[in-house]
């Protein structure tokens, strides 16, 4: 048997479903992942979005968090998992730009869009590492469910 697994680099705007064994890996600021596993067939996906909503005009991309997560779940069901075994670990929102104004918080934006549109489908978010000003690289073991996280610092 062979034990090799598959690396995959998600891109801003993308996302992936692997129902064999894949290490997703991405780089996150103000941008969020859902990661969504489902441990009863054993496999995985994840999205990568940068702006919270949709505005209803142009294509719908998974450039945005509720087209994005939407897929995201339509994608695993495809691919065979039920619903209800799905288990999401939600990561980024972090706030890389100093605003004082909330319109431009697209971080915590980001991160509510994710919860609602995870709780509106009844998947449990498991674990999360959200906010702050550090940027994130996840690494998501499609397989086993394990994601590894390195917190990256702003340079000043």
């Amino acid at each position: 048997m062979n034990d090799t697994i598959k690396r995959y680099y998600l891109h801003p705007s993308s996302l992936i479903v692997c129902n064999s064994p894949t290490e997703i890996i991405t780089l996150l600021g103000s941008c969020v992942a859902v990661c969504l596993w489902d441990p009863v067939k054993e496999f995985g996906g994840m999205n990568h979005f940068m702006l919270p909503l949709w505005n209803g005009q142009g294509l719908t991309s998974p450039k945005y968090g509720d087209i994005a997560t939407e897929k995201l779940i339509a994608r695993m069901i495809k691919l065979g998992s039920d619903k209800h075994n799905l288990k999401a670990k939600l990561f980024g929102g972090a706030s890389v730009l100093f605003s004082d104004n909330n319109l431009f918080n697209i971080g915590e934006r980001n991160i509510e869009t994710a919860k609602e549109i995870l709780e509106r489908n009844k998947i449990p978010v498991i674990s999360s590492s959200t906010g702050s000003t550090m940027g994130r690289k996840i690494l998501f073991n499609t397989k086993t469910g394990t994601i590894r996280q390195k917190l990256i610092k702003k340079n000043n």
